[in-house]
């Protein structure tokens, strides 16, 4: 079987290995040194319920569906999340509300996912990110998110299906619109722009401080996922 991307026709087991050539660049990937010793000082340091734990502590890749018709878009991993399992959203309270909403709109395989090599699987999506590498504070700085976005933009072309994006965030929005020559549009929780062929779909981030405020519910980010899957030709 082959796909066409980009004017090229790929056979699938290609595209499989692209991804994990892919992966094996971002994991060595030494671009941002603000960030590299960030993470490594996290993974050395380590939080008091992981102490027992080896942290990843690299660039974390992207994963998922490599024939994905949905693409997400997150800021950054989490410092004791992805930056500890080395998988994105794996780990931390962001992913327990993303995988949940995934999996009641059927796009992953259980509620949850504690560890890199657990039994998730996802289905018609791929997670990725704006930042590869756990920034302080949570805030990666635009020269370090232009860093990654060749990361993206390789990865968007592999992911041949693609029909719509969900952003988390306004920085996984803004850098989805620069990645794609966009322009500039509104962000908001719901908000749905078409660029291209694809449809631009944004979310407020499932992070605790939007979490336990209220701001971002359940019920919420269930209906990101339905208005995703209803946008799928």
């Amino acid at each position: 079987m082959t796909v066409a991307n980009g004017g090229i026709e790929l056979l699938t087991g290609e595209v499989e290995r692209q991804f994990e050539l892919l992966a094996d660049q971002i994991v060595a990937c030494e671009l941002c040194p603000r960030l590299r010793e960030h993470c490594r000082n996290v993974a050395q340091v380590k939080r008091r319920a992981y102490r027992e734990e080896e942290y990843w502590g690299r660039p974390v890749p992207g994963f998922g569906d490599p024939a994905a018709r949905v693409l997400i878009l997150g800021l950054a991993p989490g410092a004791h999340g992805a930056n500890r399992t080395g998988r994105m959203f794996t780990g931390d309270r962001s992913g327990e509300f993303l995988f949940r909403a995934l999996y009641e709109t059927g796009f992953a395989s259980q509620p949850d996912s504690l560890r890199r090599g657990d039994a998730l699987r996802l289905t018609d999506c791929y997670i990725s990110a704006s930042a590869r590498c756990a920034p302080p504070d949570n805030k990666p700085t635009p020269e370090e998110v232009r860093h990654c976005r060749p990361y993206l933009e390789r990865e968007f072309l592999l992911l041949h299906r693609t029909q719509a994006v969900v952003a988390l965030g306004r920085l996984a929005f803004d850098n989805y619109l620069a990645l794609m020559a966009g322009g500039k549009h509104r962000f908001g929780h719901g908000v749905e722009v078409k660029i291209g062929a694809h449809w631009l779909i944004a979310s407020y981030h499932p992070s605790q401080q939007n979490t336990q405020t209220g701001r971002l519910t359940a019920e919420m980010l269930h209906g990101i996922f339905t208005q995703a899957r209803a946008r799928l030709g």
